[in-house]
């Protein structure tokens, strides 16, 4: 019964994002639920004492990381450097090749840290352009940008500054370069299976007479022939993310040591602060000021001219993003807590004694459930994590692999049909699920696939 009780709560909420009712309001009606069919009596403890902590807890962590990547993603839009790098990108690939140039496109712009929902806005007119002009069907559109954007420099190549990258470090005390190895030739796998893929539906749509469509909604405007920033200057802000984030990544241990203590500037009631547990985060926060700090002086005549509306939407979104993972992350520390939980855990631990294979399989499967790449690792690692730290340390596994599992883990099965960032890439597009979702799927399952892939190259080889 226990164990019902945590379904019931798990495909409630799942059930609702699918619907697209926001986990703001429901995540903590959600995992409430599933506390009152336990014992009604712990509602009130459970809400302020467990879900409104780990919430705020959350909050406290990576509001930062949000915000500076929201503002930077917007700033990238705003100052015409997305459309230059863009253009840049079909100019060399060419448009035959579109899928290709939508793809690196994409894959730019998030492993340079713009946010993967800006990502779909500033990709859609440009993939509707070449795809209208090479004849390939509009539904294909989605699958395109989601491999681009979703996959590989989102959670598997090292250094990305994307938050599924940041989250483990603060549990394992790596930093977002961990198993450099293991993730570029992760990711390299992720993008050649995807490409693959995506090239077999469109040679069977082109052989099947499909071209592009007519009758479609949300088409974009004719992009017009405009001045852009050379793409060089364009490309900067987002090199610059990547290089700091690395220097920074490796100064901050050195400058503060491992403990950061108050009492030595004679602030007694402040607790000593653990350097390794945030230094990953502090890196790429510092590394995203620089970047929108390069764009700003680079075009600040573009920017300025709409600026204060740009911020504000951004920090809108901003806020939204951290508050949906919040909310998610409140209720697994809810559903953590209970006893259904507790079996489910030890019932997994027993028929999975492997940390690598266990850690992958929780990941992926409660980023599934809460339909969050960030919300299901963070949960996992929350409840899980001390546990396979200590796995790891008796088996001799390197705690860097662990991060690197736990975060291409977490971008698998997290792109299900209630996951929101495959509602807003439909939405943009004027798709629907019907349409448009086997493709994003087939880039779940590659996704999924990889993670286990990556595991069998340490197992064999020792690869990190």
């Amino acid at each position: 019964m226990d164990i019902i009780i945590i379904l019931l709560a798990l495909f409630f909420l799942m059930f609702v994002a699918y619907r697209g009712f926001s986990v703001i309001l429901f995540a903590p009606i959600a995992a409430l639920f599933a506390v009152l069919l336990t014992d009604p009596g712990h509602v009130l403890p459970f809400f302020s004492g467990v879900f409104m902590e780990k919430m705020v807890g959350f909050i406290k962590l990576y509001f930062p990381v949000f915000l500076l990547g929201a503002i930077f993603g917007k700033v990238i839009e705003m100052s015409g450097f997305a459309k230059s790098i863009t253009r840049a990108v079909i100019k060399l690939i060419g448009p035959s090749r579109a899928m290709l140039a939508i793809v690196l496109v994409g894959a730019i712009l998030t492993y340079g840290g713009v946010s993967l929902f800006v990502v779909a806005f500033a990709l859609y007119p440009f993939a509707s352009e070449l795809f209208k002009a090479a004849d390939i069907p509009k539904r294909l559109i989605p699958g395109t940008i989601a491999l681009g954007a979703f996959t590989f420099t989102m959670d598997a190549f090292p250094g990305t500054p994307q938050i599924q990258n940041i989250i483990p470090t603060t549990f394992f005390k790596t930093d977002t370069w961990a198993a450099p190895w293991l993730g570029l030739i992760g990711g390299l796998f992720v993008l050649a299976i995807g490409m693959t893929y995506l090239e077999w539906r469109r040679r069977k749509a082109a052989k099947a007479g499909e071209g592009y469509g007519t009758g479609h909604i949300n088409e974009p405007e004719q992009i017009p022939d405009e001045v852009l920033p050379n793409a060089f200057i364009a490309i900067l802000p987002l090199l610059l993310v990547g290089i700091f984030n690395k220097v920074f990544t490796t100064m901050i241990p050195k400058y503060y040591g491992t403990v950061f203590d108050f009492t030595k500037i004679g602030m007694k009631d402040v607790p000593p602060v653990e350097i390794p547990k945030l230094a990953a985060v502090w890196a790429v926060e510092g590394a995203l000021v620089i970047g929108i700090v390069t764009v700003l002086l680079f075009a600040f005549r573009q920017v300025k001219s709409n600026f204060n509306a740009g911020i504000n939407i951004s920090i809108g979104g901003a806020l939204l993003a951290t508050l949906n993972t919040a909310s998610e992350y409140g209720f697994g520390g809810v559903i953590a807590a209970l006893p259904g939980f507790a079996s489910v855990n030890k019932g997994m631990a027993d028929t999975i004694q492997d940390p690598l294979v266990n850690e992958a399989v929780t990941t992926t499967a409660l980023a599934g459930i809460t339909g969050s790449a960030s919300g299901g690792l963070s949960i996992a690692l929350a409840t899980m994590g001390d546990k396979y730290v200590a796995q790891a340390d008796k088996l001799g596994i390197d705690p860097e692999v662990l991060h690197r599992v736990a975060s291409m883990a977490s971008g698998g099965m997290d792109t299900l049909p209630h996951n929101g960032a495959v509602i807003t890439l439909l939405a943009v597009t004027g798709l629907t699920h019907k349409q448009s979702y086997i493709d994003i799927f087939a880039m779940t399952l590659i996704k999924t696939i990889a993670v286990f892939f990556v595991i069998a190259l340490y197992y064999l080889f020792g690869i990190v």
